[in-house]
């Protein structure tokens, strides 16, 4: 079956670091673009990062701009989220989706194919 898996979650002070991975079995991650969301709880979910298939086009969220940084390694079949300096604000379900796209990656959630069951980063003192 089609699967990805999301790990690398857990409880970190403000100003710490993480990173996810996001993992694919039965598909290569080649042929798709990946979005990172999240969704902390009373709030709707919202795109965090994304990285082309290629690797050559990310997005970012204006408020962790600077902060995460998505990169990808398809021969791992794995895409990764680098998050720096996080803040309690940051604390979220994170999901990782793939979606085909020819060019660049999006943010919205519905134009998502697969996504993982997610991953719980919470930052707190």
């Amino acid at each position: 079956q089609l699967q990805l898996v999301e790990s690398g979650g857990g409880l970190v002070q403000p100003g710490g670091s993480l990173r996810l991975s996001c993992a694919a079995s039965g598909f290569t991650l080649d042929y798709y673009a990946i979005g990172w969301f999240r969704q902390a709880p009373g709030k709707e979910r919202e795109g965090v990062s994304c990285i082309s298939s290629s690797g050559g086009r990310t997005n970012y969220l204006d408020s962790v701009k600077g902060r995460f940084t998505v990169s990808r390694d398809n021969a791992k079949n794995t895409v990764y989220l680098q998050m720096n300096s996080l803040k309690p604000e940051d604390t979220a379900v994170y999901y990782c989706a793939a979606h085909r796209r020819v060019l660049g990656c999006s943010l919205y959630y519905y134009d998502m194919d697969y996504w993982g069951k997610g991953t719980l980063v919470t930052v707190s003192s």
